[in-house]
């Protein structure tokens, strides 16, 4: 072969990816990359909002539970705070008094109502149920 053929580069002739296409391929990759980590942080807030709506159900039906295993109830209103945050207010009120004053049963209607702080906002849940109760004469 001629000197003045030899190239200085041997691997000039082979195929290969030049410059612009290795950095339009990186930049594609990096976009599909953002674009999944994006959706894999809106789901793990949605698991802790979840997991804190969860927490807030289970602390509602325990105290809802309490009040209506409660032998003594009547009307009332209280509020309490957990020691993991969560502020439970409860209201117990006579409900469709004119309906049952013939009746020897009253209705108490339980409005239960837990609050809870997810980052900055605060958040709540509510339970409401009605309880026959005999009247007391």
């Amino acid at each position: 072969m001629p000197a003045y053929r030899r190239s200085r580069f041997p691997f000039a002739q082979c195929g290969g990816f030049t410059l612009l296409e290795v950095l339009v391929a990186l930049a594609l990759l990096s976009v599909a990359l953002v674009a999944i980590l994006q959706l894999f942080s809106a789901n793990l807030r949605g698991i802790a909002i979840s997991e804190d709506l969860a927490k807030a159900v289970m602390k509602a039906e325990s105290a809802m539970r309490e009040v209506l295993d409660d032998e003594d109830i009547a009307e009332k209103s209280s509020s309490d705070t957990t020691p993991d945050g969560y502020r439970i207010d409860v209201a117990i009120t006579n409900a469709e008094d004119a309906r049952t004053q013939n009746l020897s049963l009253k209705l108490l209607q339980i409005r239960l109502t837990v609050h809870w702080k997810d980052g900055v906002k605060e958040r709540a849940l509510t339970l409401k149920t009605v309880k026959a109760i005999p009247k007391k004469i």
